[in-house]
């Protein structure tokens, strides 16, 4: 990223390829759209670039990333809530019968519509921390919070999913 801030843009389309994807999925775990975030994966480049001479490496770039992303997709997301989609990217695999395949695609839907349906903040929190990994420091650099302030986030969506899906959890 120092490099980019130098006017090395072979340096920053290197950043961009190796973090792409993880922005990307970061966005569509928030937005639930993949149209909307491939456009917030491209302006959060965009922004990183346009921010390049002022970066300071405080955090890992990869933190940095989040926050940025993140802080797009709150913004979408009060913007707009996300929608239903019909289909996910990810497949199933291929050993799975058709009953099987049913039961996932119920259970990968139930889980998605108690996630759309928690406040944008505790959905970034429970985004970044189960599915991109985050350690609470690095959520807290993420979402501009201190560690705390994710524990609660964390623990208000955990009650509020353990309520939405305790029919789920009885199955």
């Amino acid at each position: 990223m120092q490099a980019a801030a130098g006017g090395d843009m072979d340096a920053f389309a290197d950043l961009v390829r190796r973090h792409q994807r993880s922005a990307w999925n970061a966005a569509w775990r928030l937005l639930d759209d993949a149209a909307e975030a491939e456009d917030a994966a491209q302006d959060a480049f965009l922004k990183i670039l346009d921010a390049a001479p002022r970066y300071r490496p405080r955090a890992s770039f990869r933190t940095y990333l989040y926050r940025v992303v993140t802080r797009l997709c709150l913004d979408r997301m009060e913007k707009k809530r996300p929608r239903y989609v019909d289909q996910l990217p990810a497949t199933p695999s291929a050993y799975l019968g058709p009953p099987e395949t049913l039961a996932r695609r119920e259970s990968t839907d139930t889980v998605r519509r108690a996630l759309d349906a928690l406040p944008a903040r505790q959905r970034a929190a429970v985004v970044l921390r189960h599915y991109e990994g985050l350690s609470y420091q690095e959520i807290a650099e993420a979402m501009g919070v201190s560690a705390k302030s994710v524990e609660r986030l964390l623990a208000r969506a955990r009650e509020s999913l353990a309520d939405r899906l305790q029919e789920f959890r009885k199955e």
